[in-house]
């Protein structure tokens, strides 16, 4: 009699001494953030130490869940999860960043744009309270801008000119049909592709050219096919971290600001990293046997005379008028108060 007793009064007694973990595992917020960052590279890293942060600066409400090396699909495929809640946020380069808001694209896809990072940097500065409120405008709060250095192009066959370019079938974004039609404009032979598939796309022949930066071609081995890179500064790889403004509103009110200051350190050193390591990924490329083009001044003039000749199908059917001309704007101005010299 007293075991019939005695059982229930110690189960309701473990339910409720149980109860107060339950509860804090219901509150703990898991953040899930896509990336094509291959795991184990700097921006990895970058990613999970931010996310260790935040757990402790949150007092364990927040955990930040990473699923690198493009294991959500592309860029485009990881925005789409984010709008039907499947996935939380994402670090992107700005092919996906577009798939939200087109402004995004006014710090990439407008080639040869800048002549040095420091331009970059100082017209980035600028242009981020206006991103950042398009981005906000459509749902998205972004927790850092960072880039990665400047796009090289990675070739079968010696590219200098812009004509041995056009020789080439140019990897092209499958989730930027944009930057297919500027090539296409530009007198290139662009090929629509998931950026997953550019390692079996050199193997076969599909493409035998690809415009993005040393550490990524480092990482997935490019240099294994593609054995010429030309050392044109074509544009900077930029991207942003971003997180859904759904998501986000559910993080404790008290501590969003902390995480947003983590982020933005985290940001600085992604942008870092991935510069210093380009430098490091050409000369172990080299070791390798890349074998890396020069370009003279002269020869820099013709890329610029290819571009010139587009610029009238960006501003505006690319990449919002207003956003483009103060891009233009904050460019002139760095560069009329002395600017830096080209890198």
């Amino acid at each position: 009699m007293n075991r019939r007793i005695c059982l229930p009064a110690l189960l309701t007694l473990s339910l409720a001494l149980a109860a107060p973990s339950l509860h804090a595992a219901e509150k703990t917020i898991r953040i899930k953030l896509g990336t094509l960052a291959p795991a184990g590279t700097s921006y990895h890293k970058s990613l999970q130490a931010m996310g260790e942060k935040w757990r402790k600066a949150s007092d364990g409400a927040v955990q930040l869940v990473i699923f690198p090396g493009g294991t959500q699909g592309s860029e485009a495929d990881m925005v789409g999860l984010m709008q039907t809640g499947n996935l939380d946020a994402g670090l992107l380069t700005t092919g996906g960043l577009a798939e939200i808001d087109t402004g995004a694209l006014a710090m990439q896809v407008m080639p040869m744009f800048f002549r040095n990072l420091d331009e970059l940097d100082y017209v980035a500065e600028k242009m981020r309270p206006q991103l950042d409120a398009r981005m906000l405008a459509k749902g998205y709060v972004v927790l850092f801008w960072s880039d990665s250095g400047w796009v090289r192009f990675f070739s079968k066959s010696p590219v200098l000119h812009p004509d041995d370019l056009r020789k080439l079938k140019v990897f092209s974004g499958s989730d930027s049909a944009a930057a297919y039609d500027l090539w296409k404009a530009s007198g290139f032979s662009p090929v629509s592709l998931d950026p997953t598939g550019v390692p079996q796309g050199l193997l076969s022949g599909t493409i035998s050219a690809v415009p993005t930066v040393p550490i990524f071609a480092l990482a997935a081995q490019f240099d294994s096919q593609a054995k010429y890179m030309l050392e044109l500064n074509w544009a900077p790889l930029v991207g942003a971290a971003v997180v859904h403004k759904k998501t986000w509103d559910r993080v404790p009110a008290g501590v969003r600001d902390a995480l947003l200051k983590i982020a933005a350190e985290t940001g600085l050193q992604v942008r870092a990293a991935g510069r210093t390591e380009n430098t490091a990924a050409v000369a172990a490329m080299v070791k390798r046997g890349l074998k890396v083009q020069k370009v003279t001044p002269a020869v820099e003039e013709e890329w610029r005379a290819v571009i010139d000749k587009v610029q009238d199908q960006i501003r505006g059917k690319v990449v919002p008028a207003d956003v483009f001309d103060e891009a233009q704007r904050f460019l002139k101005e760095y560069r009329a108060a002395g600017g830096a010299k080209p890198q």
